[in-house]
């Protein structure tokens, strides 16, 4: 039966396609990077407000809490000039800093690790290998601590993102599959999104201040390359401007308000953006071969009609009939792909083509909460106000207490003595064997100390509410906090209590798992691309080498959940525990549980016991435990472990 063709077997649609893609990328390129550098400008303003709400969350969760702008009297100046200005001192108390060590204590604490599993069951020893690869990449990356400082973040800003890419990394000085923290004061997205998972994102991108050197290493592969950047970026090259950027290190430097050039003009601001783009192309399926492809209308003569008509000339010579040769069968359709400019200030386009991602994406992975209706509140928001009584509080407080009345001594200057000054009576007043000498008169009142209690006007109560509507609204109570019980408290109420407030956090803890299950996904993907030749890890807490073998593990796909990691103290006390049953009913044998179990001596012990197994095959009498040993095992182990050992060794 004759193969249905999905579009006319004449080339004027094509021809016709090409010339409309021709006249639209006859566009001059400084044309089409200016259009880019505007479109990105438009989505670096749209997220002004969020980047100013996230300085504002920062300075609250670091303790810089009265630099919030009031006008008073017409009068535009902070909390804290206008506090000052009274003559008072801007008191705080840091209550939002320890709520977020104690967040980060319970995400620590989860101990979680992204696991791989093989969709085809068969292949579920490759699911165990890409999860032992994404272990290295993990170790290699520190990603165990640059996601606590991505959970700070996302407690801060409410956003967090990172990129994923691989190549060579000069920092590093090695090629690899990376993770590096976007700061989300540099990073810009379309506001068009209304997916929670952010699948409907359009435009995303980031800037980046770098120094000439590391410029020149990424973007110039030729002589004419670097004459090109050196003209572009002739100020930061000769490094004529580093003057006024100057800041305190450790410190919040000031803010980068401007798009286009960087605060510290020594340094090359480079515009990286990913955008969504659409045209016409021609998916082809090849019948001699199965493979389903994608090819431009430009190159549709070349790799259609040519390849086709010398099919058939081929056909031909052997003598096979028209109708049985397989050809390449094509159809028009609009393709939407993901392409990539590195654009400089000035319009320049440094570098630019389609994804070299196999996973057809940017390399962005972000995550925002809650994200309703494309709305972004963080967690640290919903306590400022708490903060801000709080502190308004404490300062009111110590007004009150520094405005009142304390000792103070109404003498009548009737009753003054000659030639007695009021400060040699206060002088005697301090004193504790002093002695004042009065002239008492009738009618005229004895001088009297005065002292107001100003302590109990309910500013207690109030502190002690605002305390525990910031536990309330947080849902960070004193048990998750560590906090004693009260006397008599049962143990399984506080694991309960900790238990519920864990429960109120359970929302924000997974989303933040969603993020780390995408940012997997990439790495997977990475791996599988990048890593082109066998190679062989040894990974730390791992006993066994893995072996990673891309012919086999390239086009395997993989489901990926967070579970918990096996390396914390009691998934391992468990896994010893059960591998000692197994050798008790004799099911394994010493070898197999020295080398699954995690004994702080399992590697010297196994040595020690495969010497002595090759001294009796070479008919010697072997010996016991080495002194150095036996004193390592007494070390790291108590009496028991000591017996067990000596017990594995004479079985």
């Amino acid at each position: 039966m004759e193969r249905k063709r999905l579009i006319p077997k004449s080339r004027a649609v094509f021809k016709q396609n090409a010339e409309l893609d021709t006249v639209k990328r006859a566009k001059s390129r400084e044309g089409r990077a200016m259009d880019i550098l505007m479109e990105a400008q438009v989505h670096w303003t749209n997220m002004d407000k969020f980047r100013r709400d996230r300085e504002r969350n920062k300075r609250y969760a670091y303790g810089d809490q009265w630099k919030d702008i009031v006008t008073v009297d017409g009068k535009t100046m902070t909390e804290e000039q206008y506090i000052l200005e009274q003559g008072n001192i801007p008191l705080k108390n840091n209550l939002i800093r320890r709520l977020l060590r104690n967040m980060l204590g319970a995400y620590r604490m989860q101990t979680k690790e992204p696991l791989c599993v093989a969709r085809d069951r068969d292949e579920q020893q490759l699911g165990e290998t890409m999860s032992a690869m994404l272990q290295y990449n993990g170790q290699l990356n520190m990603l165990q601590g640059l996601y606590a400082r991505g959970m700070e973040e996302f407690l801060i800003s409410g956003l967090i993102a990172h990129k994923k890419w691989f190549g060579w990394n000069s920092k590093r000085d090695k090629s690899d599959c990376w993770t590096d923290p976007v700061d989300p004061s540099c990073f810009f997205v379309d506001n068009n999104m209304k997916d929670f998972r952010t699948w409907d994102v359009s435009f995303i991108g980031e800037i980046h201040d770098v120094s000439f050197e590391d410029l020149c290493g990424q973007f110039a592969h030729s002589p004419g390359d670097y004459a090109r950047l050196t003209d572009i970026y002739r100020m930061a090259r000769d490094k004529e401007l580093v003057i006024n950027n100057y800041s305190d290190f450790g410190y919040t430097k000031p803010r980068n308000d401007s798009f286009l050039f960087p605060t510290d003009l020594s340094k090359c601001r480079v515009i990286e953006v990913w955008k969504l783009e659409s045209k016409p192309r021609i998916r082809c399926r090849d019948y001699n071969t199965g493979e389903l492809y994608k090819i431009d209308i430009e190159d549709y003569e070349e790799l259609v009609v040519r390849e086709n008509a010398e099919r058939h000339r081929q056909a031909r010579e052997v003598g096979m009939p028209d109708e049985d040769v397989p050809e390449i069968v094509p159809e028009w359709f609009y393709d939407s792909f993901w392409y990539r400019y590195y654009l400089t200030p000035f319009g320049d386009i440094l570098e630019e083509g389609e994804t070299p991602y196999e996973h057809k994406s940017h390399p962005y992975v972000f995550k925002m909460y809650p994200f309703i209706d494309g709305e972004i509140h963080s967690f640290v928001a919903d306590v400022i106000d708490q903060q801000r009584y709080t502190n308004r509080l404490i300062t009111l407080y110590d007004w009150i207490m520094r405005a009142s009345a304390k000792g103070v001594l109404l003498f009548p200057e009737e009753c003054l003595p000659d030639g007695t000054s009021l400060e040699d009576i206060a002088e005697n007043w301090a004193r504790f064997d002093g002695v004042i000498a009065i002239k008492a008169k009738a009618g005229v009142p004895l001088p009297q100390q005065i002292s107001n209690n100003s302590t109990n006007i309910g500013i207690t109560e109030l502190l002690n509410l605002q305390l525990k509507l910031f536990e309330d609204i947080s849902g960070v109570n004193g048990a998750l906090q560590g906090k004693q019980g009260y006397s008599g408290m049962s143990a399984s109420l506080y694991a309960q209590q900790a238990q519920n407030a864990s429960t109120s956090l359970l929302d924000l803890f997974e989303t933040y798992s969603e993020f780390v299950i995408d940012a997997a996904y990439k790495d997977v993907k990475n791996i599988q691309q990048s890593y082109d030749r066998k190679k062989i890890f040894n990974i730390a807490g791992r006993k066994a080498e893995v072996v990673y073998d891309p012919e086999k593990i390239r086009d395997v796909e993989f489901d990926l959940s967070i579970v918990e990691s096996n390396m914390t103290p009691v998934f391992r006390e468990r896994a010893n525990e059960l591998l000692m049953e197994l050798f008790k009913a004799k099911a394994i044998n010493v070898e197999q549980l020295l080398e699954s179990g995690s004994f702080p001596f399992a590697d010297e012990l196994l040595q020690s016991i495969r010497n002595q197994q090759q001294a009796v095959q070479n008919g010697q009498m072997p010996q016991g435990l080495p002194p150095e040993l036996m004193a390592q095992v007494q070390q790291g182990a108590d009496m028991m472990a000591v017996n067990r050992a000596q017990q594995l060794l004479a079985a």
